[in-house]
């Protein structure tokens, strides 16, 4: 890797984690797909790529919210490394960020929200431990030493989500250099494909959460009005 890459990767490493850290801080919202993307995005050098590949993934788990004891899969960490995959593998390639470079990072990034998660359980059981160890100390009234294991908690789950941002872009965006320019031209075929069936995808999962009567149909009618005066003026 060249030595402007790994300085791109090791940024986007830095950033995404603390961005991912809302997830359990402040919680205002950056660490949403729709935003973390576009962020990563921008650092690069191309926010359109990032917003893309944020919306379509703020779809995929909208449905999945952290309620009572239920950890959703980490989309953040998800959209920020198919953004960040996408972006630095096309400007390795001297290439545009095509539609069949973002489904296929896109599709490569998801299962490591599956991954995350395990990370974020972990993490969390880890911390239960240190909540207890806090409770102790409050009943000492010693304030520093509940200070010390809060900072502690967020630095523990900030250097995880660094290093596997970090891991997971040092292998998989030198490989995708090497194997893009290498897929057959059915395999870019295919996924110039799912680059179009991924939003539908994911509108399917968000009218999924839409628990009003009649609601569907609507927006199918709405959807079906769109696309035919969309492709009236394509045609004409």
């Amino acid at each position: 890797m060249g030595a402007i890459l790994i300085v791109k990767i090791i940024l986007i490493s830095l950033i995404g984690g603390l961005l991912c850290l809302d997830r359990i801080v402040m919680q205002v919202m950056v660490s949403r797909p729709m935003i973390i993307a576009p962020v990563v995005g921008l650092i690069l050098g191309n926010p359109y790529a990032g917003l893309i590949i944020g919306a379509i993934l703020e779809l995929f788990w909208i449905d999945r919210v952290p309620i009572g004891i239920y950890i959703p899969p980490n989309d953040s960490i998800a959209a920020g490394l198919a953004a960040s995959i996408a972006i630095l593998t096309g400007q390795s390639l001297g290439i545009a960020v095509q539609p069949e470079l973002i489904s296929l990072s896109v599709l490569i990034a998801v299962p490591f929200g599956m991954v995350a998660k395990r990370f974020d359980v972990r993490m969390m059981e880890a911390n239960n431990y240190l909540s207890d160890q806090a409770l102790e100390d409050a009943k000492k009234n010693d304030i520093r030493a509940i200070e010390r294991k809060t900072y502690i908690g967020l630095a523990r789950v900030l250097l995880v989500y660094i290093l596997l941002i970090l891991i997971v872009q040092s292998i998989l965006i030198p490989l995708l250099i090497w194997l893009y320019p290498k897929l057959p031209a059915q395999i870019i075929s295919m996924l110039k494909m799912i680059y179009y069936f991924l939003p539908i995808l994911g509108i399917a999962v968000a009218l999924n959460t839409i628990k009003l009567r009649g609601a569907v149909p609507v927006f199918c009618v709405i959807f079906l009005t769109v696309a035919v005066v969309l492709e009236f003026f394509h045609v004409f």
